[in-house]
C-alpha cells in the first residue's frame, strides 16, 4: 500500500530553533537505538516512522552501531526511506554518528579521521543517502587530537556527505574547545547529543551552560530513563520490557525497591498534572529552553501518540519543581 502522509503534520508539534542556526527540530524527535535492528520487526519498524512523521516527527537519530546487530538500524531506516519517504527527503532531518566499535582492527573505532570518514561512507551506502543532515562525533576520543576529529568533521561537512556537524557526551570544557576549533573551520557546531532526565542530571554540571553560551542546541537522549521513567515499572519488571531482555543496556539489578519508591512518588506528581509519568518526565527536560528537542525511543505507536501529547502541558509551578528535585535527592 502506497503510504501518503497527513496533510495536517506540521500542526501538530512545536518545532525549536537549534541554538543560533537556521534549523528547526522538533521538540520530540524519533531515536532509532532499539527496536529497528535486524532481530527487530520490519513491519513494526515501518510503521513506527510513518506514525512519527504523520505526528510532525521530522528528525530521525541513528547511529553507525545501532541494531542489534550493529549497522541494521541504518539498513532498516534506509529500507523505509527508499520505499515509502524518499519523495519526501527534504522534509526529513537523518542524523547519524561514528565514534563506537563498528570493525575489527585499529581503524574501527574511536575518533581519528580515518575512522570517522570511513564510517560514515558505510552508513550512506547502508541507507542508500547522499548525505546526512547530521554527523556527530559519538564520544571523545582522549588518545586522538580534538582538532583530528573536529577536522573530519568539518570535511564531512564540505564534502557534502553531511550539512551540519555534532558531537556527543562530550565534558563542558570538551564541547567548548570542540566549539572554537570548528569556528575556526568555518563548520560551526550545529547540536550537542546527551544523556539527560530527571533519574541522570549530568546536563546541569555546566553543560547546558556552555551550549547556550556557544549557541549550539541540544538534544537529549534517554530522556525517560530507558523507559524507568514511565508506568512499565511502577509495579515491578514486567517480562516484556527492555530490563527483561538480554541485550539490553538497562538491567534487572538498577531496579532497586529504592528507585522504584521515588518513580512512585513522581508518578503522583504527574497525575496531579494531568500527564502519564512519561509525559512529566518529557516535560521536565524540555522546560529549558537550551534543550533543543528530547530524543525518544518507542516500541508501540500508542506511545508516540502519548509523546507527542506531552507538549499540551510542558510548563512547571516553582512548587512542582522544588518536589521533584526532593524526591530524587531521597536516599
Amino acid at each position: 500500500m502506497t503510504y501518503k502522509p497527513v496533510e495536517n503534520r506540521y500542526n501538530q508539534i512545536k518545532y525549536n530553533r537549534c541554538g543560533e542556526s537556521g534549523l528547526l527540530l522538533p521538540a520530540i524527535s524519533l531515536g532509532l537505538w532499539h527496536n529497528f535492528g535486524e532481530v527487530d520487526s520490519f513491519d513494526t519498524a515501518r510503521d513506527m516512522i510513518l506514525k512519527a512523521f504523520d505526528l510532525g516527527i521530522t528528525h530521525f537519530d541513528l547511529a553507525n552501531n545501532y541494531g542489534p546487530p550493529p549497522g541494521s538500524a541504518e539498513k532498516t531506516f534506509g529500507k523505509i526511506l527508499k520505499a515509502d519517504l524518499s519523495a519526501y527527503r527534504d522534509e526529513i532531518i537523518v542524523s547519524t554518528k561514528a565514534g563506537y566499535l563498528m570493525w575489527p582492527g585499529p581503524y574501527g573505532d574511536w575518533g581519528s579521521k580515518k575512522h570517522l570518514i570511513a564510517s560514515l561512507d558505510q552508513s550512506l551506502k547502508r541507507m542508500g543517502l547522499d548525505y546526512v543532515d547530521i554527523f556527530y562525533s559519538h564520544r571523545p576520543d582522549g588518545e586522538t587530537p580534538l582538532e583530528e576529529t573536529m577536522g573530519a568533521l568539518d570535511q564531512a561537512v564540505r564534502q557534502g556527505k553531511a550539512l551540519y556537524a555534532g558531537i556527543s557526551s562530550y565534558t563542558p570544557e570538551q564541547t567548548a574547545d570542540a566549539a572554537k576549533i570548528l569556528k575556526r573551520l568555518g563548520t560551526p557546531c550545529l547540536i550537542h547529543q546527551q544523556k539527560y532526565s530527571m533519574l541522570y542530571r549530568n546536563c546541569e554540571n555546566g553543560l547546558l551552560e556552555t551550549l547556550g553560551k556557544e549557541g549550539i542546541g541540544c538534544i537529549v537522549f534517554c530522556p525517560l530513563a530507558q523507559g524507568l521513567l514511565t508506568d512499565r515499572y511502577l509495579n515491578g519488571i514486567p517480562e516484556n520490557s527492555r530490563a527483561a531482555k538480554p541485550q539490553s543496556f538497562l538491567k534487572r539489578e538498577q531496579i532497586t525497591e529504592e528507585l522504584l519508591k521515588k518513580i512512585r512518588a513522581l508518578n503522583t506528581i504527574a497525575a496531579k498534572r494531568e500527564q502519564s509519568l512519561a509525559q512529566m518526565a518529557l516535560a521536565w527536560v524540555l522546560r529549558d529552553s537550551r534543550v533543543t528537542t528530547a530524543l525518544i525511543g518507542a516500541s508501540k505507536i500508542e506511545q508516540l501518540e502519548q509523546n507527542i501529547a506531552t507538549l499540551k502541558n510542558t510548563k512547571f509551578t516553582t512548587d512542582e519543581l522544588k518536589q521533584i528535585d526532593k524526591i530524587l535527592e531521597q536516599g
